[in-house]
């Protein structure tokens, strides 16, 4: 067992599992990140550096274990019932406890499996997949890091031009021990195919232990012990295909994630990323979409809900390299209590992205006077002929809306519940049913104190009925474009 603050290019190997067949040119990847590591600050970016969340980070109370443990917990145990008979995988720290691949969707060519799995089984696809798709690895500390010392993670390939109707279902949880962990996850989605992927991302209740003789067995006492989950989400969209991504974040208020994810976007792909963003007491998630080939898109969504003393550090990227591409950005943020919010993303036209399309904007609604948010969102313009837009804005609740909706016989709290809803619904539009129903019900469990877990119980049900009775908005719902010339 290593805390974070030990970790250099001369011991990293001690939290990675045991076993063999690990490529050697990946090795290689290893010690190139790893290297870069120690020589970066939490926030690289000058711009950034001011605002960011990440001094809350003491690496000295974060540990990671090379041992495994697939146990489930209660809450996981329904959750497997729920998820079993659909595609889907279930990891616990650094352990595999689920796969489930249907066999007409195998025969077909659908892979799901661990990381280190497809190591062994699909080298080739891998290393293709690396090699299109360099990472900088002194872009980011949590990425080098990501890059050099994950300890598990999953890969999904969904083959050639097939469509998947039903969504791969995967669910991650930290372990009950208080350790944490590192994921490297990999989405490939070759030419022509169409697939939804829905993670979602739990914790133990409790992310501390007890007791010397938990120290003394190993174990990092319970008053020093801050977990994490740490991730590199790389998603490589091939021509023609479509990948929607969703996440649902739902861990304890005691946990940290931090998360990088890249979509490498190729011609006439589209990628599409849906975020649910409720849990953690820092939650840093940094998404680059990177629309490589001529007519690739990418659209990022995220709703974010902050109570107590939550930090959300939310960036959003979107890098026009192509020709015609199109990048479109939308995140909100409701700030409950004493909660922070910041958002940060830029959008780049780079010179042979000609006759593109950018739009960029994050909003926060405060609820409370003790709530707070920033936003920096930024233009990078190379060439003409594009149209590009960013926009930002924070605000008070309005009272005066708050005042109507008493007057037509709703207490103070129904009435802000109620234009909270309003402020998120025209982004939920853009989603499933299925996706509006679970965002809904985490949003209405951590509104009322409940905990945050997707469960099949009778609230969700009549949230599910009410959504299945809506549209799925077609039109756009962002706004007109300032054009360059």
């Amino acid at each position: 067992m290593i805390s974070l603050s030990l970790i250099s290019k001369d011991n990293f190997n001690e939290i990675l599992p045991g076993g063999d067949g690990e490529p050697e040119w990946i090795s290689n990847n290893r010690n190139k990140a790893i290297s870069q590591f120690s020589k970066l600050p939490f926030e690289v970016s000058p711009l950034y550096s001011k605002y960011t969340g990440l001094t809350m980070l003491e690496p000295e109370k974060i540990f990671f274990s090379n041992t495994e443990s697939s146990a489930l917990s209660n809450d996981l145990k329904i959750r497997l019932e729920e998820i079993k008979s659909a595609p889907s995988l279930i990891i616990v720290g650094s352990s595999v406890a689920h796969i489930y691949v249907p066999e007409q969707l195998s025969k077909q060519g659908l892979i799901i499996s661990s990381i280190g799995e497809a190591f062994i089984k699909h080298p080739e696809l891998l290393r293709k997949h690396f090699e299109d798709n360099a990472n900088n690895y002194g872009e980011d500390r949590f990425l080098s890091l990501g890059l050099s010392s994950f300890q598990s993670g999953f890969f999904i390939y969904i083959p050639r031009n097939l469509v998947i109707p039903e969504p791969i279902r995967i669910v991650y949880s930290l372990r009950d021990d208080g350790t944490s962990s590192i994921c490297r996850n990999v989405v490939i989605s070759d030419v022509g195919s169409k697939a939804t992927v829905v993670q979602e991302l739990y914790s133990s209740s409790s992310s501390t232990l007890s007791g010397i003789s938990d120290e003394q067995a190993g174990k990092p006492d319970k008053n020093k012990t801050q977990q994490c989950y740490f991730e590199v989400l790389e998603c490589g969209i091939k021509p023609a295909s479509e990948l929607e991504f969703i996440t649902l974040q739902a861990m304890d208020l005691s946990t940290v994630n931090v998360s990088n994810r890249k979509a490498f976007v190729e011609q006439d792909g589209k990628m599409s990323w849906y975020s649910g963003m409720f849990g953690t007491s820092l939650c840093r998630y940094k998404t680059d979409s990177i629309m490589k080939g001529p007519g690739a898109s990418s659209e990022d969504v995220e709703i974010v809900f902050g109570t107590e003393k939550q930090l959300f550090d939310i960036t959003s990227n979107l890098d026009h390299a192509g020709y015609s591409t199109r990048g479109r950005v939308m995140v909100k943020s409701i700030m409950k209590d004493e909660s922070k919010s910041l958002f940060k993303g830029m959008i780049k036209i780079r010179k042979d992205a000609k006759i593109s399309e950018a739009y960029l904007a994050g909003h926060a609604i405060l609820l409370n006077k003790g709530s707070h948010s920033d936003a920096i969102p930024g233009l990078e313009i190379e060439t003409n002929e594009v149209k590009a837009t960013h926009s930002a804005s924070v605000s008070q609740i309005d009272e005066e809306q708050i005042f109507y909706l008493m007057c037509k016989g709703l207490d103070r709290e129904s009435a802000k519940r109620e234009i909270v809803h309003g402020f998120v619904e025209p982004l939920s539009r853009k989603m499933g049913p299925f996706i509006r129903a679970w965002i809904s019900y985490l949003f209405e469990n951590k509104w009322t104190g409940k905990p945050l877990l997707l469960k099949t119980d009778e609230v969700m049900a009549q949230i599910l009925e009410v959504e299945k009775s809506r549209y799925k908005e077609t039109a756009n719902i962002f706004e007109k474009h300032y054009k360059y010339r």
